[in-house]
C-alpha cells in the first residue's frame, strides 16, 4: 500500500549577516551611538564627538530640535535632513514616535511640501526620469547606487487632491518609501523614490523660475505609454524581481491594465487604498449587524480612486453571497454633475459606466444632500477632494438614518477631507464608524476617548509580501487577501473599543499579518517563485517574515558582530590547501 511521504523541510535561506570588508560610504557610519572600536573599524573615529550615546539620548536631542520648529513644513524639512544624514537614527525616531511623526513625513504635511518642493529642495532623495531620457532610460537607472527591491513611481499629474504638480510630486514617492521601511521593514536602500518628468500643464509652476522640471506641456497619452513601456522593461532588467508601485497618476487605469499581468506592479490609489478601506469596511459592517444585501453606499467622488474602492467592496459583497449585479445595486456614485445615471445626458467616462444607475425613473439628482435623502444610505464614502462636503446637516441626517452610520471621508490632504473626525462624531452622537484618508487627532467626549482609523495599513504588506514570495504579478487575490488579513488583525482591546483598524503603534506587527496573507495568496494564485515558503507553517512563515524586516535598532549590533567576526578570522591561521 502506497504511503504519502512527508514533504521535505523547506530549503529556507537564512537572513544574510555575513562578514564583509566595510567601506565607509553611509551617513549612518557617523552615528554617535557607535562605540569607539566600531568607529575605528569604519574609519570615522575622531570625526564625531567622543561620547558613545544611547539611543534614548539621541531621541531626546532629535525631539528637542523638532519641537523648536514652529511649522509642520519646518518639521518636515528637519526630518528629511535627519534621514539624509543618519538614516538609522531617523527610522529609530520614527518607530518610537510613529503616531506623532507620520503626519509630518506623509499626509497632510507632504501636500504642502509638494506644493513648495521647488522652493524647499535641498538634497537629492530619489531618481528623476525625464521624457528627454527616452531611448536610454536603463543608463539613467544605472546611476542609482543601490540594489532596489521596490520603487514608488509618480508622474506628478494628480498629487493627492492638489492636482498637477509636475516634478514637485517627488515628495509622494519619498514619503511613501519612508512608510514602506518604517511599517514593513523594507530596507531603506532597497527603496527607490521615482518621479517621471513628463511635462506639466500647471502654468503657474512652469512660469516659476525656481521650478525644476521640464517647461513643456504634459506629453500625450501615446507618448506616455511608450515611455512607460521602456521604463518598465528597464526597471526589471536592472533589478529582476523589483516590485513597482504606481502612485498619483491622473489616469491610473491604462498603466495598471497594461502592465499588471506582465510585471510585478500595483497601483496604491486603486488597489491599496481600496484594500485598506475594505478592511475597515468589513469590520464596520460587522459592527452594524446589517447584512451586505441591505447595505446602501453613497460615494461622493467617481474618479479612479472612488471606482477602485467601490469595486473592491463589490468583491466582498460577492463573497458574502450576492451576485455581481446585486452587489452593484448597493452603490450610488455621485460626481460633480450629480448622481451617475444612464440617462443623465452626458457621455460618461468608461470607468464610471460600471456603477451607472438605470433605476432612477428619469430623476436626475444633483446635490449630495438630495442623494442622501433619496438613497437613505447606511454608508457614506468621500473620495471627492472637496473639503467639508459632508456638512453638519448631512452628517446629522446619517445619524438619524442609522444606529451606526459608516462615514469614511477619504480625500487627502486633511484640508480636502469631506469632514473631520470631530464633526462626524458630534453630529452622530458618537455613533459613527469612522475612517479617513488623512490622520485626525483622537477625541475626548462623554468621558471616553475615541480613536479614528486611517488608511496606512495595507500597501507595506502588499509590497513586502510580493518581495518575499518573489511574485511575478500582484494579483487581485493578493490585494483582497491584504484586506482580509488586515480585518483580522484587531486585538481584544481594539475590538472592545469598537475600532475599525489596529492601533498605529502596532503597525509592524500588523504588517507581518498582512504580508503573510499576501504570500499565501501569491501561492494560491501560483505566481510565487520562492517555493520554499509553501510548506512553512503559519508560525514559521511569520518568523521568516520578521527575520527579514529591517530593524534600525539592530544595525549597531550587526556592525559589532561584523567587527568581531573579522577579528576572529584574522586570528585564525589559514588552512593549507
Amino acid at each position: 500500500m502506497a504511503t504519502h511521504a512527508t514533504p521535505p523541510a523547506a530549503n529556507i535561506k537564512h537572513a544574510h549577516n555575513h562578514v564583509r570588508s566595510h567601506v565607509p560610504d553611509s551617513s549612518s557610519d557617523y552615528d554617535t551611538s557607535l562605540p569607539p572600536q566600531v568607529r575605528k573599524y569604519l574609519r570615522t573615529y575622531g570625526l564625531t564627538p567622543p561620547n558613545t550615546e544611547s539611543f534614548e539620548t539621541q531621541t531626546q536631542r532629535c525631539l528637542r530640535l523638532l519641537s523648536r520648529k514652529t511649522t509642520p513644513l519646518g518639521k518636515y524639512q528637519y526630518l528629511s535632513h535627519l534621514k539624509t544624514t543618519n538614516v538609522h537614527l531617523f527610522y529609530r525616531l520614527l518607530a518610537e514616535n510613529i503616531t506623532a511623526l507620520t503626519p509630518l513625513i506623509y499626509t497632510p504635511t507632504v501636500g504642502e511640501a509638494c506644493k513648495k518642493w521647488h522652493e524647499i529642495y535641498s538634497q537629492p532623495e530619489g531618481l528623476y526620469l525625464s521624457y528627454t531620457d527616452k531611448g536610454h532610460i536603463y543608463s539613467i537607472l544605472d546611476n542609482w547606487p543601490h540594489n532596489v527591491e521596490l520603487t514608488v513611481v509618480t508622474d506628478g499629474s494628480r498629487i493627492l487632491g492638489l492636482g498637477d504638480l509636475g516634478v514637485n510630486g517627488m515628495g509622494i514617492p519619498v514619503g511613501k518609501s519612508c512608510l514602506y521601511t518604517c511599517c514593513a521593514g523594507i530596507r531603506p536602500e532597497g527603496m527607490l523614490p521615482l518621479c517621471l518628468d513628463l511635462g506639466t500643464n500647471n502654468m503657474e509652476l512652469r512660469n516659476d523660475p525656481l521650478y525644476m522640471g521640464s517647461r513643456r506641456d504634459k506629453v500625450s497619452p501615446q507618448e506616455e505609454r511608450e515611455f512607460l513601456d521602456e521604463m518598465m522593461a528597464a526597471l526589471t532588467e536592472k533589478w529582476p524581481g523589483i516590485v513597482i508601485q504606481y502612485e498619483d497618476f491622473k489616469d491610473p487605469f491604462p498603466a495598471l491594465k497594461r502592465y499588471k499581468d506582465t510585471y510585478t506592479c500595483f497601483n496604491d490609489d486603486i488597489q491599496g487604498t481600496g484594500a485598506v478601506i475594505l478592511a475597515g469596511f468589513i469590520n464596520a459592517v460587522k459592527s452594524t449587524g446589517i447584512p451586505a444585501k441591505d447595505q446602501r453606499a453613497v460615494f461622493l467622488g467617481a474618479g479612479s480612486a472612488g471606482v477602485g474602492v467601490a469595486k473592491q467592496i463589490v468583491e466582498y459583497f460577492i463573497k458574502e453571497g450576492l451576485t455581481e449585479e446585486e452587489a452593484k445595486k448597493c452603490f450610488w456614485l455621485v460626481d460633480s454633475k450629480g448622481l451617475i445615471t444612464n440617462d443623465r445626458g452626458d457621455k460618461l467616462a468608461e470607468h464610471k459606466i460600471f456603477f451607472s444607475r438605470d433605476d432612477n425613473d428619469g430623476k436626475q439628482i444633483k446635490s449630495l444632500a438630495q442623494v442622501v435623502e433619496y438613497v437613505r444610505p447606511t454608508i457614506l464614502m468621500g473620495l471627492s477632494t472637496i473639503g467639508g462636503a459632508f456638512d453638519n446637516d448631512i452628517l446629522k441626517r446619517m445619524g438619524e438614518l442609522n444606529k451606526r452610520p459608516i462615514i469614511f471621508p477619504l480625500s487627502n490632504p486633511s484640508d480636502n477631507s469631506e469632514c473631520t473626525f470631530e464633526d462626524a462624531m458630534k453630529q452622530t452622537e458618537c455613533r459613527a464608524l469612522f475612517a479617513s484618508g488623512s490622520p485626525f487627532p483622537s477625541l475626548q467626549m462623554n468621558d471616553r476617548t475615541y480613536h479614528p482609523g486611517n488608511n496606512m495599513y495595507v500597501f507595506p504588506g502588499i509590497g513586502l509580501g510580493a518581495i518575499l514570495s518573489k511574485a511575478v504579478n500582484v494579483t487581485d487575490e493578493m490585494v483582497y487577501a491584504s484586506a482580509e488579513s488586515l480585518s483580522t488583525a484587531l486585538n481584544a482591546d481594539e475590538i472592545k473599543q469598537g475600532a475599525l483598524y489596529p492601533d498605529l503603534e502596532r503597525i509592524r506587527e500588523v504588517s507581518v499579518t498582512v504580508t503573510a496573507g499576501v504570500v499565501r495568496a501569491a501561492q494560491h494564485s501560483s505566481v510565487d517563485r520562492e517555493l520554499s515558503l509553501r510548506n512553512l507553517s503559519e508560525a514559521d512563515l511569520d518568523k521568516y517574515i520578521r527575520e527579514r524586516m529591517y530593524d534600525p535598532k539592530k544595525e549597531r549590533q550587526l556592525l559589532e558582530n561584523e567587527l568581531t567576526e573579522l577579528v576572529k578570522s584574522a586570528k585564525t591561521p589559514s588552512s593549507s590547501l
